[in-house]
């Protein structure tokens, strides 16, 4: 992982088996500089819980995400508050283990497999990676469509010309 505006570094010499119970919360500075990462308008909130428990050198973390949002809407530009309450599962790796495949085949199981590098993994650059993943990618306001219409812009099945206009002519002349 690169430089964390939310650093949280967890020694795996203080983890063992047993899952040890994490609290996380970030500083207005953290918050400030993931929403500007993010292109949030404001992050008023950011708090994570966790349990974290080692396997030999694999480290396991579930918990949850809670942070406050304001994102801006993707039409209108207008500020969205949004709550995230989001659960993770996360598995990370000596970053060897993931170098030393040639080619990998991902699972469903893999695709929350983090690398890790030295002696510690950076929970909280993780939980803020999951905060990410877990924004509304094109935030809408209530007038966002009406918004777009005085703009002149259509969605796909109104399109008149283009691609998406002989397609649709295409389904309705076979009647779908």
């Amino acid at each position: 992982m690169t430089a964390s505006d939310f650093p949280r570094p967890v020694r795996l010499d203080a983890l063992g088996p047993a899952p040890h119970t994490l609290t996380l919360t970030a500083n207005p500075e953290e918050r400030e500089a993931l929403a500007a990462r993010f292109d949030l308008v404001t992050l008023g909130r950011l708090e994570v819980e966790a349990a974290v428990r080692r396997d030999g050198t694999t480290v396991f973390a579930e918990g949850r995400i809670d942070a406050d949002v304001v994102q801006s809407c993707v039409a209108t530009g207008q500020p969205i508050p949004a709550k995230v309450d989001a659960p993770f599962s996360l598995r990370f790796v000596p970053e060897a283990e993931i170098d030393a495949a040639d080619e990998v085949e991902l699972s469903d199981a893999d695709c929350d497999t983090l690398p890790y590098a030295g002696s510690a993994i950076d929970l909280g650059e993780a939980a803020a990676e999951t905060l990410l993943l877990a924004l509304d990618p094109f935030p809408r306001c209530a007038d966002a469509e009406e918004a777009l219409r005085s703009a002149g812009v259509v969605d796909e099945t109104e399109a008149e010309v283009g691609p998406f206009a002989a397609l649709k002519a295409l389904k309705d002349k076979l009647g779908g």
